[in-house]
């Protein structure tokens, strides 16, 4: 059985990963570092910059990425905060059924839950690795439309306010030791 993290950005899915990796034994995939892997090492603000900023793209390689980790067993899976995102016709976000089905094929979805406003606080500031979202809207409106398609993806739900990222990652072993 693959645990699968999902989250916010800035919600500290990746430090959490890479903690439950050491008490579970077991490797840590990440989908954004594997996306940046397929294309040449380009860190994603790169690949949407050089691809004009096409979101639908980016989703389908993340998709792509997304198979390939569902594919594997045993493996704690890092994902990148919009995987359970597509986007429609118009261009708007959508609840991603193809990339959470994958997950879910060999994996639980873990949701770490956090405050919204200090999450888009954290995250509103763009960094190489982390392209700004949407130029048109809030990065805490972005992640408040969002907030419905965790809920929909996450078969457990981790509230991580106040807490230490050690003691969540521990908490999550604790919570499924018996079936890793």
């Amino acid at each position: 059985m693959n645990l699968i993290i999902i989250g916010m950005r800035g919600a500290g899915k990746s430090n959490v990963s890479r903690r439950l990796s050491v008490l579970a034994k077991r490797t840590v995939m990440c989908t954004d570092v594997l996306i940046e892997y397929e294309n040449g090492g380009r860190s994603i603000s790169q690949i949407l910059d050089d691809d004009g900023g096409d979101w639908r793209a980016f989703r389908d390689m993340e998709y792509a990425v997304v198979k390939k980790v569902a594919a594997m067993t045993n493996v704690i899976v890092d994902c990148g905060g919009g995987v359970i995102v597509d986007l429609d016709e118009n261009g708007e976000e959508i609840f991603s059924e193809r990339k959470v089905a994958e997950l879910k094929k060999t994996g639980t979805i873990i949701w770490l839950k956090g405050d919204l406003k200090r999450l888009a606080r954290k995250a509103a500031k763009k960094t190489e690795q982390r392209p700004t979202l949407d130029a048109q809207k809030s990065t805490e409106e972005i992640m408040r439309r969002r907030l419905p398609f965790y809920q929909r993806a996450a078969d457990v739900v981790i509230d991580i306010e106040g807490k230490d990222r050690q003691v969540l990652a521990e908490k999550i072993f604790r919570q499924f030791e018996t079936r890793l």
